[in-house]
This record gives structure tokens, C-alpha cells and sequence, in this order.
């Protein structure tokens, strides 16, 4: 079984040989078959003729157009902060991909620790799970978290997100590629946000705001960067980035781009000696804790081990060997675009119940500005 970089390095050509080729080939014909199933269901939404359900308040899917990490969850975090800002009853909702039975997933604890206040449901129905929120929770607004492709609920806006490490998913569909579904599908999207936007050139930024514009031209364009902003443990304990700059850092991740997360340590200006991947949501196991402790111990002068807190929810430890183990804490900065996001947030306000309503409008809620655009 190929793990994430394996697979990635096999589609994009870079491993090579006859094998390889053989292997990309007939990943292709399974793509050339998945693909028409595709469109003929976006079609089918698309033309009215599945039935798409609506629920009681508003609703806001964050989601991508690619396989792999884009920065929803940072993304989702922002959106309930904003909301509840402003005196908004926000629930999030999502699938719960590889949850243990009556346990959340890693997304899910990764979020209840930034966002103690919020409630989430788990449920692969998305319908039900907002009602199921509403009903049990009195949630005004609803975030769906990783929804774009789940076409079955209706929503008031449609965020997607875009890599700018790999904003086209190899231009193929999976397999062959990392696409979900035909680049074309981008027309439905009301906000294109592209992730980590620092990560390339102005010019290549613009290239890609260019592209997205043919796809989805009625798209709120906007460049979001993913600033690490300190440490945390699992005790819930903050340092300071001080703690590595200039200093020998170990990391590893789980996630579904480990190069992102790379690129975000590289910020840090810290010295990065060893870097582990790990399959997305993966579930760490005891010889995999005590791998990553001999690897910690090995590595001369390194002062600390870092991962995301998606992992270090799954790893409660203080140390892995005799080193520190430390979350990396991100903070979502929208460098392009945010007033009109602001904006266009704003538009779903009036859709809430009038208690809402009128807590906003008698000023006990911060009105739209563009410094509210950071999360806090």
C-alpha cells in the first residue's frame, strides 16, 4: 500500500521506471471511468432533478476541489469566530471521516480545542446532521466542514478552497490525479480562497486568480496565508515561536499535505533536521509513538519535535523521549479580498432569527471592518 507521498511522487510522474508508467496508465483508465460518473451526477444537481434539502437556518460549506489538505480547518475556525462575534449561534457540521463509533475524529477535537464554544456534529448524512444541530444545539448558522462535493444540502454560500502548492490537483481526476471532480466544477463556487498564497511568486498568484476567474467568474477571489503565531501542548500550554527559531527542530504530520505544513515550519526560521509523514487522519499506534521517541533521541542538540494539532490531539504527550513536544498554532490571515468577505458574510445576517437580528443592529456586536478579519 503506497502512503500519501508515495502515491503523490507516482502521479506526478517524478518516480520513474517501467513499472511506475504501467501503474499511472492503468490509474488513468480508472479515471477515464470515474470521471463520467462525475459529471453525470453534477449534472444531475446541477438540472434539478436530485432532490437538494434545506434546512431551517443558513448555511456555509467550506470544502476543495482537490484531495488532500487545503487549510479548511483553519478556514472553519475563522468562519465561527466571526459569527460569533456577532452574537450568531454557529454549530459545525461535518462527515466525521475515519471516526471511531461514538467518538469524534481528529478535525473534530483539533476544532474543540480552538473552539470550545461550538458545538459539532458528525454525521456522512449532512442533512440530518444540521437539523440535528438545530434541533439539539439551537444553532442559527452552519458551517459545513469539507462539504463542496456533498451537493444533497442546500447552502447559502459556497467557499472553496485552492493550494496554491497545487491549486489543480495535477489536472487530473483520482486516480490519476488528486482532482474530486473536473476542474469545471470550480463554477460553483461563490469564494475561491487560495491557501497558503505566500508559498508562490505575485506572478504565479496572478496566474492562478486569472484561471479561476474563466471557471468561476462570478467568484469572490481571495489570498489567505497561514501564519504560525506559537506553540502549544497537550496540557494546553503556550510558548512562543522564540522557543525554535534559529534552533534544531524535529516534525512530523498526518495530514493531507504534508508539504504544507513543511513550508509553514519553514517560516519559522528554525533548522528542520527531520521531517515524518504519516497518512492523513492517522491513527497513531504505540509503536509508532515509540518510533518517533528512539528517532527524537537520536537527533543531537534538537530542542524540540513538532507537529500540527491535528496530531498532537492523538499523541497527548508532553515529550516524545527526552525532547518537547510542541502543536505548531496557526492563525489565518486573508491578505486579499477580506473586506468583501466581510461584506458578503454580512448578507447572511438578516437571515437569522430577529433576536440575532436585533443584537446586531443595536450595536452590541462589532460591526464589518477589515481588522476583524484575524482570527484571534
Amino acid at each position: 500500500m503506497l502512503d500519501a507521498a508515495s502515491f503523490r511522487d507516482l502521479i506526478s510522474s517524478r518516480r520513474r521506471g517501467w513499472l511506475a508508467s504501467l501503474i499511472r496508465q492503468l490509474l488513468a483508465v480508472a479515471s477515464w471511468l470515474y470521471t463520467p460518473i462525475i459529471r453525470g451526477r453534477n449534472a444531475w444537481y446541477d438540472g434539478r432533478f436530485a432532490g437538494v434539502k434545506r434546512v431551517d437556518v443558513p448555511v456555509v460549506s467550506v470544502g476543495n476541489l482537490t484531495l488532500g489538505g487545503t487549510g479548511k480547518t483553519p478556514l472553519v475556525a475563522w468562519l465561527v469566530r466571526w459569527f460569533q462575534s456577532r452574537g450568531v449561534r454557529v454549530a459545525i457540521v461535518s462527515r466525521g471521516y475515519k471516526a471511531r463509533a461514538g467518538t469524534p475524529n481528529d478535525e473534530a477535537l483539533e476544532l474543540a480545542g480552538q473552539l470550545p464554544g461550538a458545538p459539532h456534529v458528525q454525521n456522512p448524512q449532512r442533512v440530518e446532521g444540521a437539523r440535528q444541530a438545530i434541533r439539539e444545539h439551537q444553532a442559527e448558522l452552519i458551517v459545513l466542514d469539507d462539504a463542496f462535493q456533498h451537493r444533497r444540502i442546500h447552502r447559502d454560500l459556497n467557499i472553496v478552497l485552492l493550494d496554491a502548492l497545487e491549486p489543480y490537483g495535477l489536472e487530473r481526476v483520482f486516480p490519476r490525479g488528486l482532482l474530486r471532480e473536473p476542474l469545471c466544477g470550480l463554477k460553483r463556487a461563490d469564494v475561491v480562497v487560495l491557501s497558503r498564497s505566500d508559498a508562490v511568486s505575485g506572478g504565479d498568484r496572478e496566474a492562478i486568480r486569472r484561471r479561476v476567474a474563466d471557471l468561476a467568474p462570478h467568484a469572490l477571489w481571495l489570498e489567505a496565508v497561514q501564519r504560525p503565531c506559537g506553540l502549544r501542548s497537550a496540557e494546553g500550554r503556550r510558548e512562543d515561536l522564540g522557543r525554535i527559531v534559529g534552533r534544531r527542530v524535529a516534525a512530523f504530520c498526518g495530514i493531507g499535505n504534508p508539504e504544507g505544513f513543511r513550508h509553514t515550519l519553514r517560516t519559522c526560521d528554525c533548522q528542520l533536521v527531520d521531517f515524518r509523514e504519516f497518512p492523513d487522519h492517522h491513527a497513531y499506534s504505540a509503536e509508532d509513538v515509540e518510533s518517533l521517541c528512539r528517532g527524537a533521541d537520536g537527533l543531537p542538540d534538537v530542542v524540540a519535535v513538532v507537529c500540527t494539532h491535528k496530531d498532537l490531539v492523538k499523541i497527548p504527550r508532553l515529550q516524545l523521549g527526552a525532547v518537547p513536544l510542541w502543536a505548531l498554532v496557526i492563525e489565518l490571515e486573508i491578505t486579499v479580498g477580506g473586506e468583501e468577505f466581510g461584506a458578503k458574510l454580512a448578507t447572511l445576517l438578516p437571515k437569522l432569527g430577529s433576536d440575532v437580528q436585533n443584537s446586531i443592529f443595536a450595536g452590541d456586536c462589532p460591526a464589518v471592518r477589515r481588522t476583524s478579519l484575524r482570527e484571534n
